[in-house]
């Protein structure tokens, strides 16, 4: 129950609200994936409870069983061209295969995110506001099209990698709550891929890029900044985002019921209406949701009532701080506050879509527990390996002649990412407890030291090799960089540049690898 002083939801029209617990019903009691896909989607379930959609953004699948436009549009830095990336068929999953087909042997970047809802509050490159970007003019950073692939109803599809610099924004917005207007919002996340940067959000934002005070923002946060407010346990956590603080609750700073989530797919949710607000999150892949909060708007001055400005943000804060990292594959924003029967739908829509992680294609040998080796695909090398000898990694010659000494420093055991399970890392296979790492962009075998920093530069995100052959390994903290042999030393190396490892001859077979049975058993 709420205080007595604390206003209620917003009641619906009992027909809406009927039609949303019906349906939330009917996809609990198992539609298969085609029926649910052709009758609704997310945004059909939010509008059947009289909240509809003002925002639909997603690069993984269409969030109305109607849709059938573009869903993101990539340009790959061959030639500067664009393609949008649609959907299979209407209702249904991205054209993944269209993108690869587009971005084949060059990089490609997410150019825009579209919306769905039929309002153009699409998303872009975030402009610069209080915080400059890093790329040139202040922008912030595009993200590589190909770090986030992902399985949508067994077919390959790719999430919003969000590395820390990078940012899209919407500041002239059509139909997104302002003031203290009602709203509701959810998306959902890689729940393993989080840093403590200001801050991965995803909603309602000032239309200047600037912080205006208390109460102008109301989005998602996800991540385990401890700086403005925390919950249980060592994060990540679900807030949100109210400008000038991360609120879980209605105090600031630490709030109990809050729990540390870390699904591999997260369902997230921020509603607010006038003094009243709540979070709800859950495991994307299966089960219900749990609310964490539901009350009365923060007692801090400032947020009672709120000043909304309805642009709309993803990977960064409102006034473009840029330090934090992610990964986004669908969310929306409604007018309205949603009912958690409405909620409990979208969510059963969500476990019967079936996200699941990508382990097809040329990652697919790329098994945690699996041992394995990793062989450079350049016309020169391909008898070469990655090595380890010393404490530095190099390539050198592997053949079943080779000592039983370079067999096992050229065998390395694959485990779930240190800073992320989504990706991999890379663990010695005669030096337990010392992975593959970067320093100053160079790759040696050194011993985990626990560090934040260590995790981040020990972990590699695998896709499809830029060669066509076999898999290459970004970075997961420099996402542009790729390992790469050059002059039989590793690096991780970006396609152009000013270093001479960074060369562009050569650069997508260089940071191509095959990945073959282990030297060493």
């Amino acid at each position: 129950m709420l205080p007595r002083s604390v206003p209620r939801p917003f009641r619906k029209a009992a027909l809406a609200a009927g039609a949303a617990v019906a349906l939330a019903a009917g996809l609990l009691a198992g539609f298969t994936a085609p029926s649910q896909a052709a009758a609704s989607q997310p945004c059909d379930i939010y509008a059947a409870g009289g909240t509809p959609c003002v925002a639909a953004h997603s690069t993984t699948r269409a969030l109305y069983g109607a849709y059938n436009g573009p869903l993101y549009q990539v340009r790959r830095a061959s030639d500067n061209t664009t393609r949008d990336i649609g959907v299979l068929s209407a209702g249904g999953v991205a054209n993944a295969a269209a993108q690869d087909s587009f971005c084949a042997g060059t990089t490609c970047l997410i150019t825009i995110i579209y919306d769905q809802s039929g309002r153009n509050n699409r998303l872009t490159q975030a402009p610069p506001g209080g915080f400059a970007g890093p790329a040139p003019g202040g922008y912030d950073n595009l993200a590589d099209a190909t770090l986030a692939p992902a399985t949508l109803g067994g077919q390959k599809v790719y999430g919003v990698f969000v590395a820390p610099g990078t940012g899209y924004r919407n500041n002239a917005t059509n139909g997104v709550a302002k003031g203290d207007q009602p709203e509701g919002m959810y998306a959902v996340f890689d729940g393993t891929h989080y840093n403590g940067g200001c801050c991965f959000d995803y909603g309602n934002a000032e239309t200047n890029s600037r912080d205006n005070g208390n109460g102008t923002m109301e989005a998602i946060y996800f991540g385990n900044i401890k700086v403005w407010g925390y919950g249980t346990g060592n994060g990540p956590w679900v807030m949100a985002d109210l400008e000038n603080g991360l609120f879980s609750g209605v105090n600031a700073g630490y709030n109990a019921n809050d729990p540390s989530v870390s699904h591999r797919f997260l369902t997230a949710i921020i509603k607010g209406e006038p003094n009243h607000w709540a979070i709800r999150a859950g495991n994307a892949q299966s089960g219900g949701l749990s609310t964490y909060y539901n009350g009365p708007r923060p007692n801090v001055a400032g947020y009672n009532p709120m000043k909304k400005e309805g642009a709309i943000i993803l990977g960064i804060g409102g006034d473009n701080s840029h330090g934090s990292a992610g990964t986004f594959y669908e969310g929306v924003m409604t007018t309205g506050y949603p009912t958690d029967a409405t909620e409990n739908a979208v969510q059963a829509n969500l476990v019967a879509a079936g996200y699941a992680p990508y382990s097809g294609g040329p990652s697919g040998t790329l098994t945690p527990g699996a041992s394995i080796s990793l062989r450079a695909t350049t016309a020169c090398c391909t008898t070469r390996y990655i090595r380890h000898q010393n404490d530095n990694v190099i390539t050198s010659v592997i053949t079943s002649a080779s000592s039983a000494l370079d067999k096992s420093d050229a065998t390395w055991v694959v485990r779930s990412g240190l800073a992320s399970s989504s990706c991999v890392s890379f663990e010695s296979k005669n030096y337990p407890g010392s992975f593959l790492r970067h320093r100053n962009y160079q790759l040696y075998r050194n011993a985990d030291d626990g560090s934040a920093l260590f995790r981040s530069d020990a972990t590699f995100c695998p896709q499809t090799g830029r060669n066509g052959q076999g898999t290459s390994l970004a970075s997961y903290n420099y996402p542009t960089r790729f390992i790469r042999h050059y002059s039989n030393t590793v690096y991780i190396a970006s396609n152009g540049g000013s270093n001479a490892f960074d060369s562009a001859t050569s650069w997508n077979d260089d940071v191509s690898w095959v990945v073959s049975p282990p030297w060493a058993q």
